[in-house]
């Protein structure tokens, strides 16, 4: 571990370690890479399911075989040790073949989200130098094929019909016909059959604690997405504290709540998972309705999703708690959770939904609350707190000057510890200026109480300033939150020619409900500082999301 934090530090005597169990302060000793817990969990339960998929299963043993073939056979293509591969696939059993594979012949993974377009994924290859990429065989044949062409380092391709391996075909998620295997003029393999090819994997490549195992690309809200380097000893030092600090029994059901392509998926569901030796349920892409089947069917013990994925499920017509009732662990990450659907959210179906904190940077979990604990409310702002950090994690808040503030002070979140990756992929500057000596400073705005408590206020970009006046968003939004006709919020500044900016939300409607714009600007108005709540307010249908399920205040901001 490095050294958690200057001499003399105030947070540096972790205040918070009295707020974790036995189990969540005890030192972890995490294998070398996540592949290791892959095979520790073969060879403990070789028969057991390690991906579900509606109706398919693949077994340890199972998916063993099949991503060893993937491997040789991208070593047989060329592929050398610390090559890249992208993998651009939604939660299905093929990602998990290509990363494994990938893994197993030595390269890095680019994990890329499948709604990208031709412009944002040909800026990852290129970026990225790849060499290799798995993707839909739709994509491929409608935008890829070309992108790849154009990426000067990728010479490998292979496509999924993620229709395979299971029989449900349902047409909430598989919306297009099934497509020809790639012919004979096609530079593409069809993954499936090349998983089943039988090839040996070949020798010698196994990845080190230190090699870097996934190049993630980060959203790109502060410019051009950068490739932040996760080492394959961050990814299995968190899984380990996830499988510790959020007990479920060994071989029980993670549902694939986040997508695999993000931080939180690959670490807290897919690694998490294997690290316990579990079954990754895997729907696909998330659609309310069939999650729901999904969780009758499966009966899974732990998930974790944004708020926004909470929000759909709660208001679904069809939800009741019995869908809830076997999972032992619900989590909320990835964007802020309202106090409001917490309480609301337990009151309809049972289940505690228990918050953290994390960042690519960070490899996902920096801080979460305790089992057999609630997060506290801030009595001042309404701020739900993410939790606290882990034993070996010390977070500290920092003035613009990056000095310590006292507790209860609101300043710059910054984290060091065993998950915070070495830097961004060839980007030394913007390494230097994110990671001075190490710690990470993360960009957003929050405070720790004198307990050890971590309070997210808002990112430091979102600062709205009316007046002279500070107004973070998320304090307008967790009041929106409380009104009982508000499914989703956001809240964001825009040009205002007396008050340079001003507040103006965005909602949509729980199902049953409506409400006028200025009834919500009132509601506000009753709760907050005059200069805080929203002048302007618009109902849609839907607010604009990213697939991990973050509402993207930047669209909003650029469409009025």
């Amino acid at each position: 571990m490095t050294d958690p934090a200057p001499t003399g530090s105030r947070y540096a005597a972790r205040p918070w370690l009295a707020l974790l169990g036995e189990a969540q302060r005890a030192p972890v000793t995490p294998p070398p890479t996540v592949l290791h817990a892959f095979r520790a969990a073969v060879g403990r339960a070789p028969d057991r399911a390690a991906l579900a998929y509606f109706d398919g299963r693949l077994s340890y043993r199972e998916t063993d075989a099949l991503s060893d073939s993937v491997a040789g056979h991208l070593a047989a293509r060329g592929l050398r040790r610390g090559d890249r591969v992208a993998v651009m696939l939604q939660n299905s059993p093929h990602f998990v073949l290509a990363l494994l594979g990938a893994w197993k012949a030595g390269a890095t993974v680019v994990p890329l989200n499948p709604m990208y377009r031709s412009g944002e994924a040909g800026h990852a290859l290129r970026d990225a130098g790849v060499t290799a990429l798995a993707c839909s065989d739709r994509a491929w044949a409608e935008y890829l094929r070309e992108t790849a062409a154009a990426a000067p380092d990728l010479r490998i391709a292979l496509t999924a019909c993620e229709r395979d391996l299971q029989s449900v075909d349902d047409p909430r998620v598989f919306r297009s016909e099934r497509l020809p295997a790639p012919g004979p003029d096609d530079p593409a393999d069809d993954l499936l059959a090349v998983a089943r090819a039988g090839h040996a994997p070949p020798a010698g490549r196994e990845p080190a604690a230190a090699d870097t195992a996934l190049i993630s690309y980060t959203s790109g809200t502060g410019g051009t997405p950068k490739g932040a380097m996760n080492s394959h000893a961050n990814i299995a030092y968190n899984a380990e504290r996830q499988r510790v600090g959020q007990p479920v029994p060994e071989g029980s059901g993670y549902f694939a709540l986040a997508p695999l392509f993000h931080i939180t998926g690959m670490v807290c569901q897919f690694a998490a998972c294997t690290a316990n030796a579990g079954t990754l349920v895997l729907t696909h892409r998330f659609e309310p309705g069939l999650v729901l089947e999904a969780f009758a069917a499966h009966r899974p013990a732990y998930a974790i999703g944004p708020a926004t994925a909470f929000m759909a499920l709660a208001a679904h017509p069809d939800a009741t708690p019995d869908h809830f009732a076997s999972f032992r662990q619900l989590s909320s990450g990835g964007a802020p959770l309202p106090p409001a659907l917490v309480e609301r959210f337990r009151a309809g179906f049972g289940p505690y939904l228990r918050n953290g904190y994390g960042l690519t940077e960070c490899t996902a979990p920096c801080a979460s609350v305790p089992p057999g604990r609630e997060a506290p409310v801030d009595p001042v702002s309404g701020t739900l707190s993410v939790g606290v950090p882990g034993a070996d994690t010390v977070v500290r808040i920092l003035d613009e000057a990056g000095r310590e503030v006292p507790f209860g002070e609101q300043g710059e979140i910054a984290v060091r510890g065993p998950q915070v990756v070495p830097g961004y992929w060839n980007l030394p500057e913007a390494t230097a200026a994110a990671f001075p000596d190490g710690e990470l400073r993360t960009g957003d705005i929050g405070f720790m109480d004198a307990a050890g408590w971590l309070y997210v206020v808002d990112r430091k970009k979102d600062m709205i300033n009316a007046s002279g006046f500070k107004v973070w968003p998320r304090e307008v939004e967790d009041v929106l939150y409380t009104h009982p006709a508000v499914r989703e919020a956001a809240v964001v500044g825009v040009p205002d020619a007396y008050r340079g900016e001003t507040v103006r939300a965005y909602v949509s409607l729980r199902p049953g409900t409506s409400v006028e714009p200025g009834e919500l600007g009132t509601y506000c108005k009753e709760r907050l500082a005059a200069y805080k709540y929203p002048r302007e307010v618009e109902i849609l249908t839907e607010l604009p999301k990213t697939t991990s399920g973050k509402i993207l205040r930047r669209e909003l901001r650029s469409s009025r």
